[in-house]
């Protein structure tokens, strides 16, 4: 009768040290695996030489010289991006990115955010940030199965029931999308207003399957990231979800995941 093999017994105890910083709201695994390379973070005075360090506790973990202490209550905050922002730490060449407009924006006091998901530079509306890697992760998932809902003015033309056709999914370029809910706000002559809500997240997804349709955006607005809507915040300000909202929140992700797990369900890589 067969067994069961058996877990290696090469492999170290405890997590990765990208793995439990990112846990800790420090920054995203990517980042974190940068700060490596670049001897910033530091394990009992020494540099960490790669992220494949594995640990059981971030004690006697510093990063930039400060030493990590233990991982804050998860908080979680609607921000109000304009276009012309990066979804990024930071920029190379010099563009601005969220951060720069957070300084001013998120609340004094608040820890390391991280974005759920991302926003190109020229779409605009709500990003939601968090200090909890896990519930990025999380969060981020196609599995997850959370809606977003964006508002597209886009210019041509296009009937309500090419729109409906979305519902099946469309194959663009050898890129499978899955079903999408698109339907007709208004028209102010050749421009129309399509409110568009997604569930996977893909690479500039909304854009390109309105292109597919023949039309071409030219203002794109997020509007809700599952139930978290950008309402009447301001363009450029951050508040801080309620942390009843966010506790409820939490228990129905956690329940959905379970039954996704039951049903067969596994991850796949997010892109926001």
């Amino acid at each position: 009768m067969p067994t069961n093999p058996k877990k290696s017994e090469d492999r170290p105890e405890g997590d990765r040290i990208a793995k439990l910083l990112a846990r800790a709201g420090i920054a995203s695994r990517r980042e974190i695996e940068r700060m490596i390379a670049e001897g910033r973070i530091t394990l009992h005075g020494k540099a960490v030489e790669t992220p494949a360090t594995f640990l059981t506790s971030l004690r006697g973990v510093s990063v930039d010289g400060k030493a990590v202490g233990p991982a804050e209550p998860s908080q979680l905050y609607a921000f109000h991006k304009p276009t012309g922002l990066l979804t990024a730490e930071r920029d190379f060449t010099g563009r601005a990115t969220i951060y720069d407009a957070l300084v001013n924006a998120l609340p004094q006091g608040t820890p390391r955010v991280m974005p759920i998901g991302r926003l190109d530079l020229n779409t605009e509306g709500l990003l939601l940030l968090t200090n909890d890697g896990g519930l990025k992760r999380k969060m981020e998932l196609p599995t997850s199965g959370i809606p977003r809902t964006y508002r597209a003015r886009a210019f041509g033309d296009v009937s309500q029931e090419q729109l409906e056709s979305l519902a099946d999914g469309v194959e663009i370029e050898g890129v499978r999308y899955g079903s999408i809910n698109a339907n007709m706000e208004r028209s102010a002559g050749r421009n129309q207003w399509i409110e568009v809500v997604i569930t996977e997240g893909k690479n500039r997804e909304v854009r390109h399957v309105l292109e597919y349709l023949g039309l071409k955006v030219n203002r794109l607005i997020r509007t809700a990231y599952g139930p978290f809507e950008l309402a009447d915040l301001p363009r450029g300000q951050a508040v801080r979800i309620r942390k009843g909202d966010l506790d409820r929140f939490v228990s129905t992700l956690k329940q959905n995941q379970k039954t996704a797990h039951k049903q067969g369900g596994t991850p796949e890589n997010p892109s926001a």
